[in-house]
């Protein structure tokens, strides 16, 4: 698939993960905390609701996000969509009412890149709870002031990308990226190769 249809559709998953999933469960239950699940991602807590491929599921309803809108997908769920209330800045800047789209397969691969970061992330920081946060669309963990994480694309890279971010920034041929250190997923080339990445930085970051 090209570029930009994975980029439009990566913009519009994090319009409803903000708009949809993430400001409607923090004004319910307080938390803006979302998780991957089996084909996508999901809430935490109420309203229970997964993107599961180019679907909203929830209340009993699955409704496509092939062609539609944050505010379309809120009335036929019954939801009063928003980002949540004064928590973050950033976002994906897209309004509730504006048009978004869905691609099938560039979602298909986009939470593939999301059930890979959760399986290493659970691997390597077992005491650790992936999270994805809704502000930057990536899942991720905090540990020894590290972030470890897998972005699916941002305006620092526009495809899935694993990362290192030490909160004190090391030195050395491995951090290449102004937060830490970055490769693509497809440059690493699948499961081991992104557990291969994290565990290297984690033990030139000092997390070993």
């Amino acid at each position: 698939m090209d570029s930009e249809t994975v980029v439009r559709t990566r913009r519009s998953l994090h319009a409803v993960a903000e708009l949809v999933l993430a400001g409607p469960q923090h004004r319910d239950s307080g938390t803006i905390r979302l998780r991957a699940c089996a084909g996508g991602f999901g809430t935490v807590a109420e309203p229970w609701l997964r993107v599961v491929g180019a679907e909203l599921v929830g209340r009993g309803r699955a409704v496509s996000l092939e062609r539609t809108s944050c505010v379309a997908l809120g009335a036929a769920l019954g939801l009063g969509v928003g980002a949540p209330d004064g928590v973050y800045q950033d976002g994906p800047g897209v309004a509730a009412d504006h048009a978004i789209e869905v691609d099938p397969a560039a979602a298909r691969w986009l939470a593939h890149c999301f059930a890979l970061g959760e399986a290493a992330l659970r691997a390597l920081f077992p005491e650790a709870e992936p999270v994805i946060w809704p502000e930057h669309f990536d899942i991720a963990v905090t540990v020894g002031a590290v972030n470890y994480g897998v972005s699916p694309g941002d305006a620092f890279q526009g495809e899935p990308y694993a990362y290192v971010g030490p909160h004190a920034l090391r030195q050395g041929e491995f951090w290449n990226a102004p937060f830490g250190a970055a490769r693509t997923v497809r440059e690493l080339g699948g499961a081991g190769g992104l557990m291969d990445f994290l565990e290297q930085g984690r033990r030139l970051a000092g997390g070993a």
